[in-house]
């Protein structure tokens, strides 16, 4: 993501990045404090340096592919959840279901200064 940036901002001819927006699916397995620290580090003498990093969490949703449902996948009620990929069971008749959001991560906007 620091390198995407950096390539877009010089396109640009920027002097300086202000602001990067990025979305972040909660299905990606990317923790937002973790990339907070990564991006820090890694913005260090570069222009990104003391730049906001602002992170907007998308939520996951699933399709049932038996039922059809289309929606949010529950997640509260399992301890393992953050511990590796959940199983993809309709909440409305168990099928097996996949992820139709909340795996990805995108830089949506860059603010810079020129």
């Amino acid at each position: 993501m620091v390198e995407l940036v950096l390539a877009e901002a010089q396109r640009r001819n920027a002097k300086k990045v202000l602001e990067v927006k990025v979305v972040v699916g909660k299905l990606s397995f990317l923790n937002p404090e973790q990339l907070r620290f990564a991006y820090e580090i890694l913005s260090e003498g570069t222009m990104l340096e003391s730049s906001k990093l602002r992170i907007e969490e998308q939520d996951g949703a699933i399709e049932c592919l038996k039922c059809g449902y289309r929606g949010g996948l529950p997640t509260e009620d399992n301890p393992y959840y953050h511990l590796g990929i959940p199983f993809l069971r309709c909440p409305k008749c168990k099928g097996e279901a996949r992820i139709i959001k909340g795996r990805d991560f995108t830089v949506k906007s860059i603010r810079i200064e020129v």
